[in-house]
């Protein structure tokens, strides 16, 4: 039992003093869902998705190597590009033909319509009436004549006419049953095409109906006054003007839809993207600017002053100590204008902290068309005590960032297509727009531009119109698109406007602005891996570049170098580093060393990136074992002593003890020194706990070797046995590792 409480309270007294070792920065995992979808037509057999990198995690920071798409998809293609994850992906197969598919008027729901009409003339004597229809017969005009009663006649005679109309698929869009799930033209088999007349929206003036062939509608109305509509018309000059001469369109009118079936191939995509990436080691500041109001932006200038309302949002990442934090400061101006400036102080410990900051668009500045007001923002936190980080001490973080709003005088830069159908005075609430996309895009590089934030209060949004004026590609009438700009476009602002449309056939718009900058790459350099001597660390060349300006890969020049400690023959990895995408290193020696990285796009612009790194050193392994001072020979054992021997080695950097060399020399002069006693090793083996025998009387000391093996990955072809560490337990107090071997006395029983 004494034997074990030492053990324990040495274990204690060591570890207590582990020392602390600096490695790479600690990693975290994230997965990105994307959207459960069946979409018909053979353009969807496969789908290229970007997927938004999540606030707080920057596209750099993600280890490619972990990427994965989970789902029952062939993946095609999975990386990084432009600051997204771009994830293409084969879709699965199914064929299937579809009844009862809706064809609209260019959304859902929303019946075509027609308003065809007959003119009826009334000749100059007042009396007679021109009768102008249609003769299905001969597909061909006709006209008579018929008197009407009273002088002048005040209305035509009591008839039934006929006019035809032809039908039209123009705008013609295919739903399955609802407004999101859209049939593709090719797919509809023509000769299940049907037309269908809502009959509950008839004209009182209507009678009846044929379709001819499919595609005219002749139609039989009545010029009945108490129900006729009709507009003035002029006569022409061969009928012959003049008196009472007068000229009337009498109106009709039908809603139509039609139905079909449809063979249609259709492709599901499920699943979603894992990763993992590295935290950040240092303390970062992250900013984050939103537009409250006006709402939208811009918005139509009313009798005064434009509210405006800006959310200003700081975040710290990658630092922990709240207590440290002395205070945020928040500050916001118009652009350019310093007597505008406000400022806004919080004292919160936390690592999130938020504040509004109210401006207003004075009327009386709005002298044109349309006005736009910049404003400049800065978060910035300070700290009680400075930190000290790898580049520096620091007392304080500052983030700026900018924003505009907006507004006009007269109609915003973008409408929806009329469309007869929509009802002029609809009912419920309308939607309300809402665009996402960056504020500046360097040329040639695909921006997103989304209104998936779109939405309407008392029901769904069945239309997208987009308005990218000189934007490269179109968005469509979808939530959300890429468009792009030339190097022509540069320094020029451009707007980008959306209008969409409710279910009930109200509308809602708003607009942004972009700015296009130079298409500058952005060169990255990272280093991943365990930062210590001989093991395997990997450079990572991350930069970046418009997609349609690529980078030329010959153009791009890396070079890896010793700054202290070590030299540069200290630096070891295979083949050269011309065209680097990722190169494993490992480092002969700790010390500070430095990466650089050059890169070059097509159109010559160029940027270049350094990091200077430590490769902290191999610790030794602590070598310690314990055993007891005094052991006795005993008949139980064949008169030998057996000595129980405990070793409690440890690698302070996590490594492992791979081997451990138990050895023993014995005082055989017994003069009280080991001087010149040979050593006899008794265990080769990796025990930590094990027995050893003896057989003399007298005294012995132990020795033990540790041989610890790596316990992080490294680079097989450039290491040796000597590289690995290495102790023995000279350095433990001599007295701790002597035993004596003694014999134990007779016991004498005087009992007789």
């Amino acid at each position: 039992m004494k034997k074990l409480s030492m053990v324990i309270l040495i274990l204690s007294l060591f570890f207590s003093y582990i020392p602390d070792f600096s490695y790479a920065a600690d990693s975290s995992s994230k997965t990105l869902s994307i959207p459960t979808q069946s979409l018909s037509g053979s353009s969807n057999g496969q789908k290229t998705y970007y997927l938004d990198i999540p606030s707080g995690i920057s596209s750099s920071s993600i280890i490619t190597s972990s990427l994965k798409y989970n789902g029952s998809n062939q993946k095609v293609n999975l990386s990084i590009e432009n600051g997204k994850i771009k994830l293409t992906l084969k879709g699965v197969e199914r064929k299937q033909t579809i009844d009862d598919v809706k064809g609209y008027y260019g959304s859902f729901e929303v019946p075509f319509y027609t308003e065809p009409g007959n003119s009826i003339w009334r000749y100059s004597d007042g009396i007679r009436w021109q009768i102008n229809e249609w003769d299905p017969n001969t597909n061909t005009q006709k006209h008579y004549d018929r008197t009407g009663s009273g002088y002048p006649s005040e209305d035509p005679p009591l008839l039934t006419v006929v006019t035809k109309s032809d039908v039209t698929r123009d705008r013609i869009k295919w739903y399955n049953g609802s407004a999101y799930v859209i049939i593709e033209p090719v797919d509809i088999i023509e000769s299940s095409v049907r037309i269908h007349v809502d009959d509950k929206k008839l004209p009182l003036n209507y009678v009846s109906h044929n379709i001819v062939s499919g595609n005219r509608f002749i139609i039989y109305h009545s010029l009945d006054k108490a129900k006729v509509d009709y507009d003035p018309e002029e006569v022409s000059e061969s009928f012959g003007k003049g008196g009472n001469a007068l000229g009337r369109r009498y109106k009709t009118f039908l809603y139509y839809s039609y139905t079909a079936s449809a063979n249609v191939t259709s492709y599901k995509y499920s699943g979603n993207v894992s990763f993992d990436y590295t935290l950040p080691t240092e303390p970062t500041l992250t900013g984050t600017v939103t537009l409250n109001k006006p709402n939208p932006n811009p918005t139509k200038l009313g009798d005064k002053d434009e509210p405006v309302q800006i959310s200003l949002m700081g975040q710290l990442e990658g630092y922990n100590d709240a207590s440290n934090i002395d205070e945020w400061v928040f500050y916001a101006k118009e652009k350019d204008r310093n007597n505008t400036l406000k400022t806004k102080k919080e004292s919160a410990k936390t690592f999130n902290v938020s504040t509004l900051f109210d401006f207003e668009i004075k009327k009386s500045s709005v002298t044109g068309e349309n006005f736009t007001q910049e404003y400049a923002l800065t978060v910035l936190v300070r700290f009680k005590k400075p930190i000290v980080t790898k580049s520096g001490t620091i007392t304080s973080l500052e983030q700026p960032l900018q924003i505009s709003a907006g507004v006009y005088k007269n109609n915003p830069q973008v409408t929806f297509p009329p469309n007869p159908t929509i009802p002029t005075e609809p009912e419920g609430k309308p939607p309300i727009a809402r665009i996402s996309t960056a504020r500046y895009i360097k040329a040639g590089s695909d921006m997103l531009v989304s209104g998936n934030a779109s939405y309407d209060p008392d029901g769904y949004i069945t239309d997208y119109a987009w308005s990218t004026s000189g934007a490269q590609g179109e968005i469509g009438n979808v939530p959300r698109g890429y468009v792009w700009y030339t190097i022509e476009q540069v320094g020029e602002t451009f707007p980008i406007a959306l209008t969409v449309v409710d279910n009930d056939g109200q509308i809602g718009s708003t607009s942004t602005e972009v700015t296009v900058i130079e298409p500058k790459p952005a060169a990255i350099i990272n280093i991943e891996g365990i930062l210590k001597q001989n093991r395997k660390t990997t450079l990572f060349n991350r930069s970046q570049s418009p997609t349609r300006f690529p980078l030329i890969p010959s153009k791009t020049r890396v070079t890896i170098t010793a700054v202290s400690g070590g030299t540069n023959a200290d630096i070891k990895y295979s083949g050269t580093l011309s065209e680097l995408e990722s190169k494993d290193i490992l480092f002969k020696k700790p010390g500070k060393y430095k990466a650089t990285i050059y890169v070059e796009n097509t159109l010559g612009y160029s940027d270049s990136d350094e990091i200077t790194f430590d490769i902290v050193p191999d610790e030794a392994p602590y070598n310690y074992f314990t055993l007891p001072g005094v052991v006795y020979r005993s008949p139980d054992y064949g008169n030998k002593a057996v000595v129980s021997l405990d070793d409690i080695s440890y690698s302070p950097d996590k490594d492992v003890v791979g081997r451990r060399l138990w050895e023993y020399r014995y005082d055989s002069n017994n003069d009280g020194s080991f001087s010149g006693e040979a050593w006899v090793i008794f265990s080769n083996e990796n025990k930590d706990r094990l027995n050893l025998e003896l057989s003399e009387v007298g005294k012995y000391e132990v020795r033990l070797t540790v041989f610890e093996e790596f316990g992080q990955p490294t680079i097989d072809e450039f290491v040796t046995e000597a590289d690995r560490k290495s102790t023995n337990s000279d350095g433990q107090k001599l007295s701790s590792r002597i035993v004596e071997v003694k014999n134990r006395a007779p016991e004498v029983d005087w009992s007789w």
